[in-house]
């Protein structure tokens, strides 16, 4: 059986299977004979339309502009009238930084800016002044108070600003700016204005170290922004656009690209207290570790009642003990450096994540009361919107409150 099927499979096709299979070629010699072209049912082929539209480009996926994209355009330039820092609160143009932690980039993008970034700040240039001293235009201050008083129009009475006030509230609305461990930063400002596109008033909710100084906050708040703050309940403000607020002729503020590095600034804590041997220095410092704890400060908490529990205390004890674990290392520095300037004090020790402060030997409770903060403000008086847009504005006394940003390493 195996042989039979090998010999019928050698054995050559018939001639009708040949003849088929060549009419089926077109390079057979009957194709070339009679010119037969196959049906396009055996060999089915695309139609060729010469009319058909080209395909169309497919678009680049969506790319934002980038600030860094300014090749061969000139600088931005900002008429206002400020330094621009990284935060308005947590830093002081009277503390000079020792060192820089990382070379002048400036946080707006390469050549994006025409103010110079020094490493701490990008100061105001004015192009028909030589210096930047204050000296040289000594209505500088009656200008911005005069240009504030502009905007602001006339005084709100005490229906309108109850109006305001209610709108801004968390069960009316969702929308607020969060305040926290940096303080007032540059971009802030930007958001404040893009709220004020839409409401005439905005909630701002303040938090963490900056709420040691409030008062500093709402200083800085309406310098910067020319709003006026109409309430404040503990951290929570509302600002005031004003009257004759035009959301189109709002001022340019460049955008930081990223955080900038802060500068290395003097040593809190130093070896010896001055007026103190190095033996009596650690023998304070123990004592002052010993003492009961006046109070636990809460991560990301208000903290405006501190500065009046430390000057209660120096009444009755020399050495109060802060209890701050865990707060991060940078931030209870930053709320001991606002103590020793509001209370005052002598800074101790930072140690066991602990603030210790020494009244001194010669300590005096201050007479004045205008570091001090009150957590809850009546606007209701058209005298007191007038006293408070003065003390907004006395800016020589304001600048002494501001807290320099210090290194992370200047423990003991």
């Amino acid at each position: 059986m195996l042989l039979l099927l090998n010999r019928l499979s050698r054995r050559k096709p018939p001639a009708f299977a040949r003849h088929l299979s060549s009419a089926a070629d077109p390079a057979s010699k009957l194709h070339d004979h009679y010119s037969f072209k196959p049906p396009p049912s055996l060999f089915p082929q695309t139609p060729q339309n010469p009319n058909l539209t080209p395909k169309k480009k497919v678009k680049p996926p969506y790319r934002p502009p980038s600030s860094l994209d300014r090749t061969g355009k000139k600088p931005i330039h900002s008429n206002l009238p400020f330094d621009f820092r990284y935060s308005y609160t947590e830093s002081s143009q009277s503390v000079r930084p020792i060192g820089l932690r990382e070379p002048k980039y400036s946080p707006f993008g390469p050549d994006r800016l025409d103010r110079v970034w020094t490493g701490v700040c990008a100061p105001v240039v004015d192009p028909k002044v030589t210096s930047l001293d204050e000296s040289e235009d000594p209505n500088f201050e009656a200008k911005r108070r005069q240009k504030r008083g502009q905007i602001q129009g006339e005084p709100l009475n005490n229906a309108e600003r109850k109006i305001l006030v209610e709108r801004c509230q968390r069960h009316e609305t969702k929308k607020q700016i969060n305040i926290g461990r940096d303080g007032l930063t540059h971009n802030m400002l930007n958001d404040i204005y893009n709220h004020w596109k839409h409401e005439e008033a905005v909630r701002i909710k303040c938090l963490g170290v900056c709420t040691v100084d409030m008062q500093n906050v709402c200083n800085q708040l309406e310098d910067k922004t020319f709003g006026k703050i109409i309430s404040r309940h503990g951290g929570s403000l509302v600002l005031y656009r004003g009257r004759n607020y035009n959301p189109k002729k709002r001022p340019f503020i460049p955008l930081m690209m990223w955080k900038p590095h802060e500068p290395i600034y003097p040593k809190l804590i130093k070896t010896t207290i001055e007026g103190l041997s190095i033996e009596e220095t650690k023998e304070m410092r123990k004592r002052g570790l010993a003492v009961p704890a006046l109070t636990k400060l809460a991560k990301n908490g208000y903290y405006a009642s501190l500065v009046p529990m430390v000057r209660d205390a120096f009444l009755v004890t020399e050495l109060v003990r802060i209890d701050c674990k865990g707060l991060e290392k940078s931030d209870y520095k930053k709320i001991g450096c606002k103590l020793r300037e509001l209370v005052p004090c002598v800074l101790v020790t930072f140690q066991k994540e602990q603030i210790v402060v020494w009244r001194g030997n010669d300590y005096k409770p201050p007479e004045d009361g205008r570091e001090l903060f009150m957590d809850r403000q009546s606007f209701d008086d058209a005298e007191s919107n007038v006293d408070h847009s003065k003390d907004s504005y006395s800016s020589k006394e304001n600048n002494d409150d501001h807290l320099e940003y210090y290194s992370g390493g200047d423990d003991e």
